[in-house]
């Protein structure tokens, strides 16, 4: 897949198939849209092109506002597309000056003149251009005067699985972690850096390693107990409880993210781990005292280890 980060460094695709949107989450309604793209591409021997915006709309458009927590990283975006069978990425920069564009603007100058589309798959909601006034019928006006091809994504589709990047925040922040695997198509997973924390863990014989998110608008789960799996440097994934809270035993007050892995005994100080998050266990507790916290991981750790080999 080849990724261009603004319109200016773009080739011209060879009977582009294009389609447009932010696709956080890259998730199971998004796969649907690829699909078509795909089938529509091969058709006429062209090359999909998908046109997706940095940073998100919302953080430039409701500035201000409550803040936005990405399914994915732009990074993690691009993996997950590339993986999809994607042949062009356009990353196109996201401003106040872009959104202030009329709808008229938006295709003429943008869409028609910088990609000179064969066909344009879009959703039957979607909506562009200033005040979100551009919809499918202009682009059906432009489509008709200009000669291109367009495909409506209808409702059916993409309602028919109610899948949406909010609702997929929602199960990731309440623990639902299957309904999120289920809409996602895939395990959710976040990034983290390992740095220095107070040793509890290891005194208490579950030594964990303390992750510093790689970017602060990653989505991360809601606070409690979690099974995962991670992903080490060396590219070797191991099994593993994570823990994300205020660690109100020790009177904790900062939230953070600890991972204890199994069988593992290495110092990863600075390391960059993937997260996959598998199940959650329960909420975070207070106990009294550290032998009840040792107690309740040893439990943690065999509920952990009960998930990943159930009894047949």
């Amino acid at each position: 897949m080849k990724v261009y980060h603004s319109t200016e460094q773009m080739p011209a695709f060879r009977n582009a198939v294009v389609t447009i949107g932010t696709f956080d989450g890259v998730h199971i309604g998004h796969q649907q849209i690829l699909t078509q793209l795909k089938q529509e591409a091969e058709r006429i021997q062209g090359e999909t092109v998908i046109i997706t915006f940095h940073p998100h709309p919302r953080k430039v458009v409701a500035a201000g506002q409550a803040p936005v927590y990405l399914i994915n990283t732009i990074e993690e975006k691009i993996e997950l597309l590339e993986k999809n069978g994607i042949d062009n990425l356009v990353i196109v920069p996201f401003t106040e000056a872009f959104s202030q564009q009329t709808p008229e603007e938006y295709c003429e100058h943008f869409l028609i003149e910088k990609f000179h589309p064969h066909t344009v798959i879009i959703g039957y909601d979607h909506r562009f251009g200033k005040g979100r006034k551009g919809d499918y019928k202009l682009l059906e006006d432009y489509s008709a005067r200009l000669g291109f091809e367009l495909k409506e994504i209808p409702a059916h589709v993409i309602n028919e699985s109610t899948v949406s990047s909010t609702r997929i925040r929602e199960a990731v922040l309440g623990g639902d972690i299957g309904l999120a695997k289920s809409l996602l198509g895939y395990d959710f997973f976040f990034e983290g850096k390992v740095v220095e924390g107070n040793k509890l863990g290891r005194t208490l014989g579950y030594p964990t390693a303390n992750l510093q998110r790689t970017t602060e608008e990653k989505l991360v789960p809601g606070n409690g107990v979690y099974a995962i799996t991670v992903v080490l440097p060396s590219g070797e994934t191991k099994q593993g409880m994570m823990n994300i809270g205020v660690r109100p035993t020790v009177d904790g007050t900062k939230r953070m993210i600890e991972v204890n892995i199994f069988d593992f005994n290495q110092d990863i100080y600075g390391a960059v781990l993937r997260v996959y998050v598998q199940k959650y266990l329960g909420g975070e507790q207070k106990f009294n005292g550290l032998d009840a916290l040792k107690q309740q991981l040893s439990v943690d750790k065999e509920n952990v280890l009960r998930f990943f080999t159930p009894s047949s």
